[in-house]
């Protein structure tokens, strides 16, 4: 269950602060004002000092093998800087500190992080990730620690749970949410209860697309990319009730059309194809992928800006991962 406020995990002292239980609530006092009132895109992003791909805990990585996951750190840093750069050009991007020797391959990978409750008119609270991945565990610490030296309530929920990456907002109080691989479906419940949603809960069952993220992508307040055949019909029905279903395959889910950030009137997405050999299964996967893309963004007024993120795809990850949203700006109306 998630905790009453009164009840405190984070217990200090003069040398550090240190979390007592990880899986309860856990708040700091809120202040009338945080970086998720800014009136541009803000989003929070985190530098690839500890990324590494040591310990494959996905089936991409697992699919690899040592030689072919190795990270080349100096072509992951470049990566990086391009997306960074294109996303603090348009908007505001914080960025994560890296504990030092902290160990957690992962951190990078912001959207699994937690996600904070846009529908709340305060956009105070931050629900922080409860993870099954052993590698990340240690993330939750980081987060509590940080949000709340921003200001913000934090929340940690005893059942499992990965962000923002498996929890997408589509507009008010409406959210959907994946469970099943990493997060559970009574987390889902008990945010209905406590914080006033509505979430559309979907079962994932494909372990190469084992976060939401990779097969739902919010488009606009009205419009939401979704690949149908893998859910069930009962559950098309229920997104078909409150959004606008813009179908897509599971072909062109795999290399990561939904793992997108809007941002303004652009649509981010990440491609290696250059690197890729023509004629191979790969290569006409990420084309397809691109065009889908293309043409998505034609139909609803957007420009596509593709990145090459070829070294995160080592560890299993696509764009969408490496970003969490500490507002949707975006969403409310288009950037020039």
């Amino acid at each position: 269950m998630i905790e009453s406020k009164s009840q405190k995990v984070i217990s200090k002292s003069k040398s550090k602060t240190s979390i007592v239980n990880p899986f309860i609530d856990s708040t700091s006092p809120s202040k009338a004002w945080n970086l998720s009132h800014l009136d541009v895109p803000t989003f929070l992003m985190c530098p690839p000092l500890s990324y590494n791909t040591s310990e494959p805990n996905n089936i991409w990585m697992e699919d690899l093998d040592e030689i072919d996951r190795k990270v080349d750190d100096k072509k992951a840093a470049r990566q990086f800087q391009a997306l960074y750069q294109f996303l603090s050009s348009r908007g505001v991007v914080q960025l994560l500190p890296v504990p030092a020797d902290c160990g957690l391959q992962d951190l990078i990978f912001t959207a699994n992080l937690g996600i904070i409750l846009e529908h709340l008119p305060a956009k105070d609270t931050v629900i922080i990730s409860n993870y099954k991945s052993k590698p990340r565990i240690g993330e939750t610490e980081v987060g509590v620690k940080f949000f709340q030296s921003m200001g913000y309530k934090t929340i940690v929920p005893t059942t499992k749970f990965e962000g923002e990456a498996e929890l997408k907002h589509l507009y008010d109080n409406v959210y959907v949410g994946g469970y099943g691989l990493r997060s559970q479906k009574e987390t889902y419940d008990q945010l209905e209860d406590q914080f006033g949603m509505k979430i559309i809960k979907v079962r994932e069952d494909d372990p190469y697309l084992y976060h939401l993220d990779c097969s739902i992508f919010p488009l606009t307040y009205e419009k939401t990319i979704v690949c149908t055949e893998i859910l069930s019909s009962k559950e098309v029905k229920e997104i078909e009730a409150v959004t606008e279903i813009i179908d897509i395959s599971r072909d062109e889910a795999l290399p990561g059309l939904c793992n997108s950030v809007r941002l303004g009137n652009y649509i981010l997405n990440g491609s290696h194809i250059h690197e890729l050999k023509r004629g191979t299964e790969n290569y006409r996967l990420e084309l397809a992928k691109n065009r889908k893309l293309e043409d998505i963004a034609a139909d609803n007024g957007f420009e596509l800006a593709l990145f090459n993120l070829s070294e995160y795809q080592k560890g299993g990850a696509a764009l969408s991962c490496m970003v969490m949203h500490l507002n949707r700006v975006s969403y409310q109306y288009r950037l020039i």
